[in-house]
């Protein structure tokens, strides 16, 4: 694993590298990336089959030998900057953040570089209706909130909170006995025995709101079990209905926030995905949220309630435009 780890960021590199030095010596480059060349080669035969999607003789990367020397001539789109939306780059604050605090990171001082240069970059890059600096700041307020509840865990002690339940769209105050803290796909959460549903839960730390640590001791019941996380939090039952969604190119992140199956690509940059959800209401206000980049092919009943919730939207808003109430 540790070889693997130290591999890919030196793939990731070499074809920069080759590119701005063509016809470099191979054993120059190993000494540049600190390698024997007899693993530089090896790095090299690896790129020759790497490339765009497609992977035909045309897609991948391709290299020139002439004696000792090496040059890329073609790069497959590598020499290309990587350019991020606010939205992309607001997650990958977030999950650079989560990083610098998970302990036995070893270089926390490039993590943090990391960060800089991205909130840097991101605030030129920004897009209409992504604000990056919330999206960090929210974040800062979870870095708060996971002290607290790394604090309680530590003393032992249970905690007070009020909770916005995504699913259900309600805030609800709840008395947990904290378990332990997880980081799943970027998103930091708590783990612990709730005494409102009497059962082990997982909060969502950027939800948690008014926490408190209280001064009675932690007592998870002796048949609290740790929640199986290794497929995400969200386990879609097979019972639970589907729906399947055209998204715009703006909205394709939702196939990578949520457990989804890509069915198609279609023009313009469109995605067809199917997704299972356990709530029906949970499931309009997702395509609601995104503002028109969604469409429900099916099932009918759900296209029904996006129709119906929308149209009811319009008539408030024309109601209080009418009355003048803000």
């Amino acid at each position: 694993m540790s070889a693997a780890t130290e591999r890919m960021p030196r793939l990731l590199a070499l074809v920069p590298y080759l590119l701005a030095r063509p016809g470099i010596r191979i054993d120059q480059a190993a000494q540049d990336f600190d390698v024997t060349p007899k693993q530089l080669r090896r790095d090299l035969e690896l790129l020759w089959l790497c490339g765009l999607p497609g992977y035909g003789p045309g897609d991948l990367i391709d290299l020139s030998f002439d004696g000792d020397t090496v040059s890329v001539t073609f790069d497959a789109g590598m020499r290309r900057p990587l350019r991020l939306t606010g939205g992309e780059a607001s997650a990958l604050v977030i999950a650079l953040k989560a990083l610098a605090e998970t302990p036995g990171v070893v270089d926390t001082d490039a993590v943090g570089r990391a960060i800089a240069k991205i909130e840097t970059a991101a605030g030129a890059a920004e897009p209409a209706g992504v604000v990056v600096g919330n999206g960090v700041r929210e974040h800062e307020t979870t870095a708060r909130t996971r002290e607290t509840v790394r604090d309680a865990l530590q003393r032992g002690r249970a905690l007070r909170m009020r909770y916005y339940a995504a699913s259900r769209d309600r805030i609800t105050q709840r008395t947990v006995d904290p378990m332990r803290l997880l980081i799943v796909q970027a998103h930091s959460y708590l783990e612990g025995w709730c005494r409102r549903a009497e059962d082990v839960r997982l909060f969502r730390l950027d939800r948690v709101d008014d926490l408190t640590v209280l001064d009675e001791p932690s007592s998870p019941p002796p048949h609290a079990r740790h929640a199986d996380v290794s497929d995400g939090v969200f386990s879609a039952h097979e019972s639970y209905p589907e729906a399947d969604l055209v998204l715009e190119p703006d909205a394709r992140w939702v196939a990578e926030y949520y457990p989804c199956q890509e069915l198609a690509e279609l023009e313009g940059g469109r995605l067809r995905v199917r997704m299972r959800y356990g709530d029906e209401s949970w499931m309009v206000r997702l395509v609601l949220g995104l503002g028109g980049r969604a469409t429900v092919e099916r099932p009918d009943e759900l296209a029904v309630a996006v129709r119906r919730r929308a149209a009811a939207g319009l008539a408030r808003a024309r109601h209080l435009s009418i009355t003048g109430r803000q």
